[in-house]
């Protein structure tokens, strides 16, 4: 009886530890759902949350920094520019990422030539000494940034890249340089606007595609580590601006706009000032309803705002997650992967720019930050996504009543 005993004991396990790829695969296995709609529903869900929030806090920027006539001007142009987004995010909806990629090549080469663009006049609108915006001559002033559009066509042509590759996605040669030499392309190009932030992110997201599609771990984290570490290394030894903005995040150098945005983040304590009552933007606090709407969320929904929309997106992350995992299609699943960690890292990085955690960067929050190239490139980034569940639903699914309506017609 004692022997049984003790062979009893020595048979169950004592303890087991948790490794970063035991964690990552028990999240895995909890987040994969059968039909992709079911977490797809709930992002789009998450994003119109946002992207209401984001109305709500411009108008309010606007209420007391406009005069009457055009402040009612601000609320039409942010209805009409959010439900324009709305109609960019259905339209990809109806896309998806398979919509797209016989045009990838075509894609690529114009998003190329707009990044030139903003060198070259009447099509260059610089902006503090920064070339990140063409002026489309349509009659209006119509500017956008060219760098939006190619982080995600980026994402995309390497998503199609590792997939046609297949295992040949391995060989550094023929695999892993190409896809680095278009991406450093894009990266030189975005970099020489002196957008040392919008190409890092490029950068990264390209990379992290390029390793989910299969790509050789090493190879990758190397190219990012060289040349994202010499990049900055240079910029902040011989780019004064970039040299600034990193001694301004050492304490090094004193900034009236990021000690203020400081101050109005913290100002809010756990409830804020108010809607409509926060007085830093009248106090010569600049960009609080762009670069740093995270701080106007703070300042006037005090700390309980600011747990809102983190909450917003740790759910648009969960959902994202789900959604990949949830994907049958290989080219859709990367592309999908590519473009919903290009909304969430801009989303992180604005976060940590605000609460001081980042040299400060010129980057906005996506769906809450004014901005209309912002609000539509990620609009249609989440757009594409969705449309790369609508046709794994419809691939599971194929007999709904729509279809069985329209084939008895």
């Amino acid at each position: 009886m004692a022997l049984t005993k003790t062979m009893v004991l020595e048979q169950k396990p004592v303890g087991e530890q948790l490794t970063i790829m035991g964690f990552l695969d028990n999240l895995a296995r909890k987040a994969e759902v059968h039909d992709p709609m079911r977490p797809a529903t709930r992002l789009f869900v998450v994003v119109l949350a946002l992207s209401l929030l984001g109305f709500l806090m411009q108008t309010s920027f606007a209420a007391t920094t406009r005069t009457p006539a055009e402040f009612w001007g601000e609320v039409r142009g942010q209805a009409l520019m959010r439900l324009l987004s709305v109609g960019v995010m259905l339209l990809a909806f109806r896309l998806g990422p398979a919509g797209l990629r016989r045009l990838l090549p075509h894609l690529v080469l114009l998003t190329a030539i707009l990044l030139v663009l903003v060198f070259i006049e009447p099509f260059r609108a610089a902006r503090n000494g920064a070339f990140r915006w063409v002026e489309l001559p349509l009659g209006a002033r119509l500017t956008f940034q060219p760098s939006e559009l190619a982080r995600i066509v980026v994402v995309l042509w390497v998503a199609d890249r590792c997939v046609k590759l297949g295992r040949r996605v391995h060989d550094i040669r023929r695999g892993v340089l190409p896809m680095l030499a278009l991406t450093l392309v894009f990266f030189g190009l975005v970099l020489v606007e002196t957008d040392l932030g919008g190409s890092m992110l490029l950068l990264i997201c390209a990379l992290s595609t390029m390793w989910v599609g299969g790509a050789r771990m090493l190879p990758v984290g190397a190219s990012l580590v060289a040349i994202g570490g010499g990049v900055i290394s240079a910029a902040s030894l011989f780019v004064p601006y970039m040299r600034n903005r990193i001694s301004m995040w050492f304490g090094q150098v004193d900034n009236g706009q990021v000690s203020g945005t400081l101050q109005a983040l913290a100002s809010g304590d756990l409830f804020g000032a108010g809607y409509s009552h926060g007085g830093f933007r009248n106090d010569g606090v600049p960009y609080l309803e762009s670069d740093y709407v995270f701080a106007l969320v703070g300042e006037e929904l005090g700390v309980l705002g600011t747990w809102l929309v983190l909450a917003c997106w740790l759910a648009f992350l969960w959902f994202a997650l789900r959604l990949v995992l949830s994907l049958r299609e290989r080219y859709e699943a990367l592309a999908t992967f590519g473009l919903l960690l290009s909304v969430a890292l801009q989303a992180m990085v604005h976060v940590q720019v605000v609460a001081g955690l980042a040299p400060p960067k010129g980057m906005t929050l996506p769906f809450l930050s004014d901005g209309g190239t912002s609000l539509i490139v990620s609009s249609f980034a989440v757009g594409l996504a969705l449309g790369a569940a609508r046709k794994t639903h419809e691939e599971l699914y194929p007999c709904t009543p729509s279809n069985a309506t329209a084939s008895s017609l």
